[in-house]
């Protein structure tokens, strides 16, 4: 009887399948789903599903580039409607040590630092700042998540820096381009406008010349930025695959580094 019965110790023969290809294996799942330009409109209103898709490929050339080309936009307007000579001597009047100066060394030293090369080298050291600044925020974006037992790159981490500034740049950038062409240069508060015309934070409502420190460190809570956070923080989670909380305290980390630059800032100014 056990003649008729298979040979159980003998394998069964299976018709030998190929392997997937290995770009298929690696590329799983990691497709982006929107175009560059769909995220730039997509992080306004879609925060969450951009960073998503931002997970699966980084971007952040068009948005950077948009970012950079406003703000120096704005510098560009603002230095040729007030005059670099006059910015210039309301940046310098501000020092106390400036004021104990003679007239004539306070004129000399306000001519040579109103020198059109260095009105020319202001241009081009903001744009080639913001750049750095790009490099050094998604670098620590990208060694804060992976701290903090995520999964990001840095690429992945100067698309959260880069994102989460797009939206309250472009907003605070086009409002204070709008408001210095509708303003007159006699109207315009040069100390307290370095930073922008537009103000949505308490520091609007201080004296800046008398307080300095405090006004810096009072600005810093201004809606602007703490909308950037609220977009770091969401960007962080996602793309950097951490928990929430993890997130906030990366986020809350860099402001207070903010925090701390403007106000030693302000107290040598």
């Amino acid at each position: 009887m056990n003649e008729d019965l298979p040979n159980q110790s003998q394998p069964v023969e299976q018709e030998w399948q190929a392997p997937p290809p290995p770009e298929q294996i690696l590329k799983t799942d990691e497709q982006p789903q929107m175009s560059e330009v769909g995220t730039l409109g997509g992080i306004f209103f879609e925060p969450g599903k951009t960073f998503e898709d931002l997970r699966r490929k980084p971007r952040f050339l068009l948005a950077g580039l948009i970012i950079i080309v406003l703000v120096t936009l704005f510098n560009f307007l603002f230095i040729n409607k007030i005059g670099f000579e006059e910015i210039t001597r309301a940046r310098m009047e501000s020092s106390e040590r400036f004021q104990q100066l003679p007239a004539d060394q306070k004129q000399a030293q306000i001519e040579f630092a109103s020198k059109p090369v260095l009105k020319y080298i202001t241009y081009a050291a903001l744009p080639f700042g913001l750049f750095i600044s790009f490099l050094i925020g998604g670098l620590i974006y990208w060694l804060g998540a992976n701290a903090m037992g995520g999964s990001a790159t840095f690429l992945r981490g100067v698309s959260v820096w880069i994102y989460s500034s797009f939206p309250p740049t472009v907003v605070s950038m086009l409002a204070n381009i709008l408001i210095l062409f509708l303003k007159s240069p006699d109207d315009i508060d040069i100390a307290s406008s370095q930073g922008g015309l537009v103000h949505a934070n308490p520091a609007f409502f201080m004296d800046i010349k008398s307080s300095p420190v405090l006004a810096a460190l009072v600005g810093t809570f201004d809606l602007f930025f703490i909308w950037g956070w609220i977009l770091a923080a969401i960007g962080l989670r996602i793309v950097g695959k951490i928990s929430s909380g993890a997130a906030w305290a990366i986020v809350l980390f860099v402001a207070l580094l903010n925090i701390a630059f403007r106000v030693v800032a302000a107290l040598f100014s």
